[in-house]
């Protein structure tokens, strides 16, 4: 993001960068922190963050203040509005095949058919919409569109998130490959339950990504959350460890986990990650109590196979379809809920706080299908 790209380049190795943008409350933690450490306590660093200068500072302005409850008319229009990519390409398709035709035939729906694959809602998802439309036995274009919208939104629905359980603190582990979002995905959240009187603590576990905990400082220090960071090539599961070992010793509300990104083809990696969440349950047996996958829409059919993977690792129990707004392709929306049990939790359609919205599935479809 534009701010991330002004803060400034990483010391050299071998010097030390003497204007950090946050300073420890306590000292610094010694290399060989370990998530089996007798007192993990002593391994965490935990920063209040500093005063950043003006420029430094994400844009836009007040990008972690939680704005107040939106009437539902904005929120749909915006929605609408973020969608306009996918909207404009299925308005047009539609438009090209449907207009002047008196009847359904053959032909029309495998045209249909064609244009759903290429809006990213996947070959096997795409039949089956097809199937059921040839089995609703339509004969014109409203209704054919109409059998399809009522077709998505049973697709959309038919995982609904389940109700947060009331666990303090409630740790959520934040995964995906990199460049999906996650670190913008957790500072947006950490607002959003910081706006909701809820105290929540940031724990840095990327520590191989240059400026990662940097990153995080600055979305902590605007959303009013605490941060839990170690020297760069720590090992994550000890940062993970001892976030959460203070957050039980500062009665936290949310404990919010970032994670290295990483190839989800990748073995070892995908290895490393579960030593993330076996370190989590070390210290917390019931944690993680969510694990949230980030997915970058714009990646298409290749989403569908982190998703997979990472679900076969960790046990993934939430989605956040980030960049949706930039794409025309949200068929992808689509042909994730049909792919798995999985709820989406959330979508992601711009860069400020307001554009994490929790999924709706009803107010997705008529965004969706609605006239361009």
């Amino acid at each position: 993001m534009r701010w991330f790209r002004r803060q400034k380049d990483p010391a050299p190795p071998g010097k030390t960068d003497t204007t950090p943008p946050l300073e420890p409350t306590s000292d610094s933690p010694p290399p060989e922190a370990s998530p089996l450490s007798p007192e993990p306590e002593a391994a965490a660093v935990s920063f209040a963050p500093e005063p950043q200068p003006a420029e430094a500072l994400p844009e836009p302005e007040a990008a972690a203040a939680e704005p107040e409850p939106e009437p539902r008319g904005r929120y749909f229009s915006r929605l609408r509005q973020r969608l306009s990519k996918t909207r404009q390409s299925l308005a047009e398709g539609f438009g090209r095949i449907l207009t002047g035709k008196k009847k359904i035939d053959a032909a029309t729906l495998e045209e249909i058919e064609e244009l759903l694959i290429t809006a990213d809602v996947g070959v096997q998802t795409a039949t089956d919409l097809i199937a059921r439309i040839t089995a609703a036995q339509v004969d014109d274009a409203d209704a054919l569109q109409e059998v399809l919208r009522t077709e998505v939104l049973g697709i959309l629905s038919r995982h609904a998130p389940p109700a947060r359980p009331a666990s303090r603190p409630h740790v959520i582990m934040v995964v995906g490959v990199n460049g999906v979002g996650k670190t913008t995905t957790i500072g947006k959240l950490a607002a959003r339950f910081t706006a909701e009187g809820r105290s929540v603590l940031i724990a840095a576990a990327d520590t191989f990504r240059a400026a990662a905990a940097d990153q995080l400082a600055i979305w902590a220090e605007r959303a009013g959350a605490g941060i839990i960071r170690h020297k760069d090539g720590t090992d994550p599961a000890a940062v993970a460890f001892d976030a959460v070992e203070a957050a039980l010793a500062r009665k936290s509300d949310v404990v919010i986990v970032d994670t290295a990104g990483r190839l989800h083809t990748k073995v070892n990696l995908m290895e490393e990650i579960k030593k993330v969440k076996r370190s989590i349950a070390k210290r917390l047996p019931e944690a993680p109590h969510e694990v949230l996958l980030v997915l970058d829409a714009t990646t298409g059919q290749n989403a569908v196979s982190q998703a997979r993977m990472f679900d076969e690792a960790l046990g993934v129990t939430g989605i956040a379809l980030a960049k949706l707004d930039g794409t025309a392709k949200g068929g992808i929306v689509i042909a994730i809920c049909q792919a798995f049990s999985i709820p989406l939790q959330y979508i992601g359609i711009g860069e400020s706080i307001e554009d994490l919205q929790d999924f709706d599935p009803e107010h997705f479809v008529k965004a969706l299908f609605s006239a361009a």
